[in-house]
């Protein structure tokens, strides 16, 4: 130290790195020497087999807004790029301009054809009921078959069947009972809905369908809602 500085070490001055080294005097472990890049955590990097991502959760119920979806169910269509002023102080990019990646979504109209209801319980939320509307579409069928040209094409069909009788024998709304028991009981409602894949024009016929809930107002609201 001397030799180099000509005078003593100021003790204030945290000590010297050291080389780390095992007892017969080589480098330590590589992980210290040259340590990786990236998260093991995002492996394996590859394209997912999922068509959509799974929702884990939804946003907070608040009851006093309107009902209303938590979701919405859109299709990738392209990829462009936006130029645009970034306001972020204490950046160097303040106020300037940047050119970003961005996605096109073609978001056809979604429909739903029934809902879920479900019970708090201390193990989570449990299912209780649902109720499927009357008639469904071609292609909302079509998700619940593997090959649908050669199947009987039968889904459905005595639920359908149910509801013609229901609506013949004048009853308030066909599936009453089930839906008053839902405004009763239930403290969670999650409308059905698939998506119109026909007016998307990718070559597939089968719609997607997907649990989405509805926050705001009462049960009894969210039921009449969906």
């Amino acid at each position: 130290w001397l030799k180099h500085f000509g005078s003593e070490r100021d003790p204030s001055l945290p000590p010297p790195r050291k080389r780390r080294r095992d007892s017969t005097g080589a480098m330590s472990h590589r992980k210290f020497e040259r340590p990786r890049h990236g998260s093991l955590g995002f492996l394996p990097r590859k394209r997912t087999k999922h068509v959509f991502g799974k929702i884990k959760s939804f946003p907070k119920d608040d009851k006093s807004k309107k009902p209303h979806f938590t979701a919405f169910m859109t299709y990738k269509a392209g990829m462009t790029h936006i130029v645009r002023d970034v306001d972020r102080p204490g950046s160097k990019l303040h106020k300037k301009e940047i050119a970003e990646a961005v996605s096109i979504l073609e978001a056809p109209p979604m429909i739903v054809v029934g809902f879920v209801g479900y019970v708090e319980t201390p193990r989570g939320l449990r299912a209780l009921t649902s109720v499927w509307a009357g008639h469904l579409s071609e292609e909302c069928k079509r998700r619940f078959y593997r090959a649908w040209f050669r199947s009987k094409q039968k889904a459905f069909t005595k639920y359908q069947k149910r509801w013609a009788e229901a609506g013949k024998s004048g009853e308030a709304a066909p599936m009453a009972a089930e839906i008053e028991r839902a405004k009763k009981y239930c403290q969670v409602i999650r409308a059905i809905c698939h998506t119109q894949i026909g007016k998307v024009k990718i070559g597939v016929k089968k719609a997607h369908l997907k649990e989405i809930q509805i926050n705001g107002g009462s049960t009894a609201d969210k039921v009449d809602f969906a």
